[in-house]
């Protein structure tokens, strides 16, 4: 006997935007898009439509009586102080602070680490609503001046200036239309290195696509228009450019970026050399390049060229070619993730079964020892100079919030530096990590997290949540909002999908271009064996996904809508064949291949999720959410494909969507918006699941 549906007696009275008369040939195929027209953010038609589905999405979210206690109790355990790793830089010591409901942390500084720490940039003075964020900072070699970049409402366009660190007083420096770029000192202090585009239209400034990427020098004390120009590429569009100084203060070492690829390419320029000129030391995009550091001419680099999970090789730049190069730490079973020189000696970080293992080494590769943890989780950090003997790591799991300590590389011991009260017992929450097969037979590790006590009768509501792409990781971390759903009785599974970057570069692959849907089918799989494991039912799963973890969850629920009881789609690329004609989409197509290849149009139309709404069929409790100011993943997937969803269900469950104003893709978004955003998520799962809070 099924039950009867909750939403049966509720009718969902949706908006009505007009469907144009725009066809679209791709290779012969003719595609529709009616409602190309969302693409247009500012236009009164969308805003119209904007304001008409936030009233039906907050009228709903409004009558659900868990919202408020979810909202309060969310509020309650975010009030923590939450520590950032301190790092040091010339005589001061830097790091990162949350009282525990400011909606950004505070940048302090202090001499040493038992003096009271002084305020060095605070960013919730720099707007009411704390929509403007700290996006990039960098400190000169002595500690004197800080540079900071700024976003807007969430936006990718930084503003970056400078501050005085001993006045806390800003310069007159300011660097504008900065994007994917951090900033890096020229050693004597004078100024730093910086990438920018050209000044965009400001009408189209948060959907134009961005193209040709600069790297400048900015000189303290001059106005931007003065900045050297230090590399461009007329003839490469689509290069962007990352300069960072290395540690000896010789050398500029620039990082030749293409999109998303994790390919790159390694040029350098002797700083210490007049008009000294640019040298492409790596000219082929064949490989990833990470710069370690280096001894005079002999550059240190991680790579996975002919080492998927990655190695250390040497170069010597005086005798480059590839034939002298030497392997100093060669390819491990672990997936090495980044790499570092303290007290002389290499720290490497590496993911297994995507958690964290760090890794001591000396400078010829011979292994020293393994640092330990408490347990399995992430661990972050490990930063400073390459004679320091001290640094800082921060280790979380799923019920372990970050924990900072000091290590000591010396004496090889770990102290708590710093380390939060949330108000929880992690001892009533176990974590477990099974392996389950795919449908090709791809073995994928999947973590559960729970209560204890645990009734594995079919009936728990699960969270199943994803990312799947860009060689990204999903390791174990800590979530105020996820504890709350673990404390309503609710499961949380997170596998780790092909596409990511667990395994190495070819696990990464495998889930790219024409292998996109292996991730589906590895997400689909999880869902698949936690029913049949008795965890849970269709009817009370839940899956969810930001970003391309959106557009897993778009095409997951096309694909197989009776298999999830709901899905929330966040700020997801969801229209596969215009992905690239916004903003920074055009580099995802390393990624997910382009419509204007034959075949990868025929692979991107079969997952497509705007292109693969079937008008008549029942689909899941959708809410989508996305924001007006995210131009990462332009607002346009999400409208267009909340209209064409509403068009084309017909069952009684409701498909809605969220539209946050004054907010981005994510990053630096304020904690007061971050709470209301998922006490709207719990209740919109407690009322469509049919969960007893």
């Amino acid at each position: 006997m099924t039950e009867p549906n909750q939403f049966s007696s509720q009718t969902f009275v949706y908006p009505q935007p007009h469907q144009a008369n725009q066809v679209d040939d791709y290779h012969g195929t003719q595609v529709a898009d009616p409602y190309r027209w969302l693409e247009d953010p500012d236009s009164d038609e969308t805003k119209a439509w904007i304001e008409a589905e936030n009233k039906l999405t907050f009228g709903l979210l409004e009558t659900i009586p868990a919202r408020d206690r979810l909202k309060q109790r969310l509020t309650q355990l975010w009030n923590y102080e939450k520590y950032g790793i301190p790092f040091k830089q010339g005589e001061r010591y830097f790091y990162f602070k949350n009282d525990g409901l400011q909606n950004q942390s505070v940048l302090y500084t202090l001499k040493a680490l038992e003096d009271e720490p002084v305020v060095l940039l605070d960013p919730n003075t720099l707007s009411e609503d704390g929509t403007v964020a700290l996006s990039g900072l960098s400190i000169s070699e002595d500690g004197q001046h800080l540079a900071y970049g700024l976003s807007i409402s969430g936006s990718d366009w930084q503003e970056w200036k400078v501050r005085a660190v001993e006045t806390g007083t800003d310069t007159d420096d300011r660097v504008q239309w900065v994007k994917f770029s951090g900033a890096s000192w020229t050693h004597d202090g004078k100024g730093f290195f910086y990438s920018r585009y050209d000044e965009p239209d400001e009408k189209s400034k948060l959907e134009a696509v961005n193209y040709y990427q600069k790297l400048y020098y900015h000189r303290l004390g001059t106005p931007q228009s003065d900045d050297t120009l230090i590399y461009e590429r007329p003839d490469q569009k689509d290069w962007g450019f990352g300069g960072g100084v290395s540690e000896d203060g010789r050398f500029l070492i620039i990082s030749v970026w293409l999109g998303t690829d994790p390919r790159n390419l390694v040029f350098y320029k002797d700083l210490t050399i007049a008009n000294a000129p640019i040298v492409e030391l790596i000219n082929t995009f064949e490989a990833s390049y990470s710069f370690i550091d280096n001894d005079g001419d002999r550059f240190w680099f991680s790579t996975d060229l002919e080492a998927p999970r990655s190695r250390v090789v040497a170069i010597d730049t005086t005798n480059p070619d590839r034939a002298h190069w030497q392997e100093v730490i060669p390819q491990a079973a672990e997936t090495l993730e980044g790499v570092g020189i303290l007290n002389n000696q290499f720290v490497a970080s590496y993911l297994k079964d995507a958690h964290s293992q760090v890794k001591l080494f000396d400078l010829n590769g011979t292994p020293i020892r393994d640092v330990e943890f408490p347990g399995l989780g992430s661990v972050g950090g490990f930063g400073g100079k390459r004679h320091d003997t001290e640094t800082f790591y921060s280790f979380t799991s799923f019920t372990t919030p970050a924990t900072i300590y000091r290590y000591d590389l010396v004496k090889n011991e770990s102290r708590v530096f710093r380390q939060p009260n949330v108000d929880f017992n992690p001892d009533d929450y176990e974590t477990k990590q099974v392996f389950y097969s795919s449908k090709d037979g791809t073995q994928i590790p999947m973590f559960i997290v729970h209560k204890k006590g645990l009734v594995l009768d079919g009936t728990n509501p699960t969270f199943l949540y994803g990312y799947g792409g860009f060689g990204v990781s999903l390791t174990p971390s800590f979530s105020v909002s996820t504890l709350v759903w673990l404390e309503m009785g609710g499961i949380l599974a997170e596998p780790s999908l092909r596409g990511g970057g667990e395994y190495g570069e070819d696990w990464h692959q495998a889930g790219t271009k024409l292998k996109k849907q292996n991730v589906f089918d590895d997400f689909i799989a999880a869902a698949e064996w936690l029913i049949d494991h008795k965890y849970t039912s269709p009817k009370k799963l839940a899956i969810a996904g930001g970003s391309n973890g959106g557009l897993l969850v778009g095409a997951c629920m096309t694909q197989r809508p009776k298999l999830f009881g709901a899905a929330l789609p966040a700020v997801g690329v969801m229209d596969m064949l215009r992905f690239h004609k916004f903003t920074i989409g055009w580099a995802w197509i390393s990624e997910y291949g382009t419509p204007e290849n034959a075949d990868e149009f025929k692979a991107l139309y079969a997952y497509s999720p705007l292109h693969n709404l079937k008008a008549g069929a029942s689909y899941p409790a959708t809410l989508i959410t996305t924001a007006d100011h995210d131009d990462r993943v332009v607002p346009a997937h999400s409208f267009k494909f909340a209209a064409a969803l509403q068009a084309a269900h017909k069952g009684d469950a409701p498909v809605m969507i969220r539209i946050e104003t004054k907010a981005g893709h994510g990053a630096g978004k304020p904690t007061a918006k971050i709470i209301e955003e998922s006490a709207d998520k719990w209740a919109f799962l407690v009322k469509v699941l049919a969960i007893e809070s």
